[in-house]
């Protein structure tokens, strides 16, 4: 047996026993989590003057169809105003809504439901001072991971809604400057300069709105809107800014989302993600140039790119060890395997074990992720790769460029 050969084989006995600990942490957290019960705070307000608190919720989610009762039980037990209760559509996702809670004076705006609902809800947030709670009950639920909320118990996610303290947060924006045709063609460049009529007016195709970007600067685009049901941004609008809150990508991790299906993610949850992944480990590595804020661009092969506003995903796994979610500056992941199977066993052991402070220097590595820090990136591919930010599609993309708001959102934690 070769050298390479053993080295698969320690590389599938490492990831094996890395998955093995990260889920027996977590599982130890969530046990621990469901031996607390959620209760009002003695310190609670106590008068109809305390905080207006509103509620975006997709009803699509099973576990949303009896929180409203429970939200407007607790705010009585509490002596807060009766609530605002909100509920999505295919039509608008939270958008809408979260602007018509604030115009009608909610305190804090919470997003019940999974991380579409939480992007559109931020959108609309970023900027105003008012923070966001979250009520996590989707697939993902990546925000409310690296918040470390609770993500299986909605009673003490309430509890912490109204009891928690506020912390100030960056943002992501991610634009796609050229869409692949479908004959693996491109689409011409992004216009720049939008007027605010533009910005008012301007629909994107299909069944979808879609509000234009304003101004040609990255860093002029303010919520820009995005109101797509969750898990698709199907406009193939090169003017439009799309909030991520964790993690933009270009490549395998995309066409993993792309390919996930929907009554598997009902079933399993985020393990659908993995299932569809399977797909794609012999797919073709991505001639890729990226640029890093003002450096010159470089060339390379890869599989992902991941830029990322913090770092944990389900199952334990963090894959941007360093990202912080308050630090001005975005983690940029690039992602390579070769040797196929053998390949991917490897880097996942890398990834799991990264999460404990654990790196693999060990030599002819056929997987492996290269860390690099900026404030902007933009990278360029070949043919066009499906691209997501926390989870919702862009599309094929030949061309995408992401940068950070610092401090751009406020939003309430344990």
């Amino acid at each position: 047996m070769g050298w390479e050969m053993w080295l698969g084989v320690a590389a599938v006995a490492i990831s094996a026993v890395a998955l093995t600990v990260a889920m027996t942490v977590w599982s130890q957290q969530r046990r621990r989590r469901r031996l607390d019960p959620p209760v009002v705070p003695a310190d609670a307000p106590s008068d109809d003057t305390g905080q207006l608190i509103a509620f975006v919720a997709n009803p699509s989610k099973p576990a949303a169809a009896n929180l409203e009762r429970t939200v407007r039980q607790v705010c009585a037990e509490a002596d807060l105003p009766d609530p605002l209760w909100f509920e999505t559509t295919i039509e608008d996702p939270g958008v809408g809504q979260t602007r018509e809670a604030l115009a009608r004076g909610a305190d804090i705006v919470v997003a019940v439901g999974g991380d579409g609902t939480v992007r559109a809800v931020a959108e609309a947030m970023v900027g105003t001072g008012t923070p966001m709670g979250l009520i996590p009950i989707g697939t993902g639920n990546l925000l409310a991971r690296n918040l470390d909320l609770p993500i299986t118990d909605p009673d003490e996610a309430l509890r912490i809604v109204v009891a928690g303290a506020d912390r100030v947060i960056d943002v992501g924006w991610a634009r796609v400057l050229e869409y692949a045709e479908p004959d693996g063609g491109a689409r011409g460049p992004a216009r720049t300069g939008a007027t605010g009529a533009d910005a008012a007016g301007a629909d994107a195709t299909g069944d979808e709105d879609a509000g234009t970007a304003a101004g040609s600067d990255p860093e002029d685009i303010s919520a820009a809107s995005v109101e797509q049901p969750e898990g698709t941004l199907a406009a193939r609008d090169t003017e439009t800014a799309h909030i991520f809150l964790v993690i933009a990508g270009l490549g395998f991790d995309a066409a993993m989302v792309a390919d996930a299906d929907a009554t598997l993610k009902a079933k399993v949850g985020w393990v659908a993600y993995f299932v569809a992944g399977i797909r794609h480990l012999h797919g073709r590595r991505l001639r890729a140039q990226i640029q890093l804020d003002d450096a010159p661009p470089v060339q390379a092969k890869l599989r992902t790119l991941m830029v990322g506003n913090c770092g944990k995903l389900p199952g334990g796994i963090t894959l941007l060890p360093d990202a912080v979610l308050d630090d001005g500056i975005l983690d940029i992941a690039a992602i390579d395997t070769r040797g196929g199977v053998v390949g991917w066993a490897q880097l996942f052991g890398d990834v799991v074990m990264q999460g404990f402070g654990v790196t693999n220097d060990l030599p002819a590595k056929i997987g492996r992720i290269d860390h690099a820090r900026a404030k902007r990136v933009r990278v360029r591919v070949e043919g066009g790769e499906q691209a997501q930010v926390d989870g919702d599609l862009l599309g094929r993309a030949v061309e995408l460029e992401a940068w950070v708001e610092p401090g751009g959102l406020v939003v309430r934690t344990a």
